[in-house]
């Protein structure tokens, strides 16, 4: 029997499309049922790559966990991934493509639609419902004729839909109903109640809002969920940098861990467990710090290694880095960041950057090249100071070779969809043992989600800023990760009227509200 399916929509982006779409997906497996995440097309330089090779969406691979399944690249088939203002890298079915401007991506409309079809199709097939994830808002008239990814979807799939406002943002009755007046009459159809996020407070004082809504749209509301700050579920959107915690000199037994905001970073949920950890105050950092030494520095992935270079210099951060480094601060770069610690980047096939190379921050002995093949692969490893093992992946079109002899800093023992075992990465290290700082450079990005490694980390830069030793609460990146989900679920659950949504799969008439019926007790 094909899947059902059912599709969450938004007012805009980052009012929690993402985030409810694993509760959904959690909360659906919690009652049996096999479950999968779909969404056409993404923007996002957070990407993960799947067991084949293949890279999608960050967000499709944790709602892929949260449905309890192994992601893979029919659960995104297309991924924009912004390299310029104007250009952006086209991953389709897990695998890049050239890059392509607006108007060029737009010509090809017709084959990626067709290709995301195919994609849900396949997953309808093999499921018993697929839940899909819209992109930004459904109602972007300037673009709505071209847009594969919300209403376009909905149609072709008779998809309920389920319209998400944001109301830490402000003006919520406005996004909802705006939102609403301003599809067509099919999609009107389509859109079988609306959820209202990110609320802070007493819902009780939002009833007479709810009743306003229903009797405007016919439309149930089909819950108010809380604002969730406590999540430990990874977020998608850029705009969850903002919320890095500002350093502190005043606690001393924190450990202050500076993460270099570059204009094109990628993977930022690299550091997300870091920032979960008790002991750690964790920003990114728009400009170099002027009163505060940081005791970690960290150079994160970008979307483009050579104009982010040229920005380190602009900036200052190139000065910065070095300078935190020759005062006894640890520095680690991640793929990008990892590229420019070294003496030069060259690219004489312009695969990233019209400029053929670039001096790196010398810092270690290294030259990186970049190749037209992208490399995209899993990864488990065994931290060579430690023997912690790691499990992460790589995503880079970069080659580094180094130009002395150098000690690796992990031992590849299994590279999938490759086999072969490798050393990989870079560990400097000043004579002194544990107090002298270091420089740590990898391609794997999700190091830091094991916990064994990331304990290792922590200790040994709090030994060498003569910090003591944490005895406060450890996060548990991985063995809780389950738990999480099912926190996720049961709050949205609490939140929001099951039987309601269970009613709109099963197909029932469009309208669960009319204006005779009075509005339940909120839960």
């Amino acid at each position: 029997m094909k899947a059902k399916t059912l599709m969450v929509q938004g007012t805009a982006s980052n009012v929690g499309k993402s985030v409810l779409t694993a509760a959904l997906c959690r909360l659906f497996r919690n009652k049996g049922w096999r479950v999968a995440p779909f969404k056409a097309q993404n923007m996002s330089n957070n990407s993960y790559v799947c067991r084949d090779g293949g890279e999608i969406g960050r967000a499709q691979a944790v709602q892929a966990e949260a449905c309890g399944i192994e992601p893979s690249t029919l659960m995104n088939p297309i991924l924009l991934k912004p390299s310029a203002d104007s250009q952006c890298q086209v991953v389709i079915m897990g695998k890049a493509r050239s890059g392509m401007g607006a108007s060029e991506y737009y010509e090809n409309r017709a084959e990626f639609e067709a290709i995301a079809d195919s994609a849900l199709e396949r997953l309808i097939e093999s499921h018993e419902l697929v839940v899909i994830e819209g992109a930004g808002s459904p109602a972007e008239m300037n673009m709505k004729d071209r847009d594969i990814t919300n209403m376009r979807i909905a149609k072709k799939f008779s998809s309920p839909v389920i319209l998400v406002g944001d109301i830490d943002k402000g003006g919520v009755f406005a996004q909802l109903c705006g939102t609403f007046d301003l599809l067509d009459e099919k999609e009107k159809e389509l859109t079988r109640a609306f959820i209202i996020n990110k609320f802070r407070g007493d819902k009780n004082i939002l009833e007479p809002g709810l009743r306003w809504i229903e009797d405007k749209t016919d439309r149930k509301v089909l819950g108010v969920v809380p604002f969730m700050p406590d999540l430990q579920i990874g977020e998608e959107d850029a705009v969850v940098l903002e919320k890095g915690k500002a350093p502190s000199i005043l606690n001393q037994n924190k450990i202050v861990i500076a993460v270099v905001r570059l204009p094109r970073i990628s993977n930022f949920t690299d550091f997300e467990s870091l920032a979960r950890e008790s002991g750690v105050n964790l920003q990114y950092m728009e400009k170099p710090m002027r009163n505060v030494l940081p005791d970690l520095v960290i150079i994160p992935g970008t979307k483009s290694t050579i104009a982010d270079l040229k920005f380190l210099r602009s900036s200052g951060f190139a000065d910065y880095i070095r300078n935190c480094h020759r005062a006894g601060v640890p520095v680690i770069g991640i793929c990008g960041g990892y590229q420019m610690l070294g003496r030069q980047i060259l690219d004489p096939d312009h695969v990233e950057s019209e400029s053929g190379s670039a001096d790196g921050l010398g810092m270690i002995p290294a030259v990186t090249t970049f190749v037209a093949v992208k490399k995209t692969v899993q990864v488990r490893a065994l931290h060579a100071e430690s023997g912690a093992e790691v499990r992460g992946y790589e995503i880079h079109m970069g080659r580094t070779q180094f130009l002395a002899p150098v000690e690796s800093a992990f031992n590849v023992f299994e590279s999938q969809p490759e086999s072969n075992g490798h050393k990989e990465g870079v560990y400097l290290c000043a004579p002194g043992g544990d107090r002298s700082p270091f420089i740590l450079g990898t391609y794997i990005h999700g190091l830091f989600d094991s916990d064994g490694f990331r304990r290792f980390l922590l200790k040994r830069v709090r030994a060498v800023r003569g910090i003591p030793d944490f005895d406060g609460t450890l996060s548990q990146s991985n063995d809780g990760q389950d738990d999480a989900y099912d926190r996720l679920a049961q709050r949205v659950a609490e939140s929001i009227d099951t039987q309601a949504l269970e009613t709109i799969l099963e197909g029932a008439a469009q309208s669960l509200y009319t204006s005779s019926q009075s509005v339940p007790q909120l839960k």
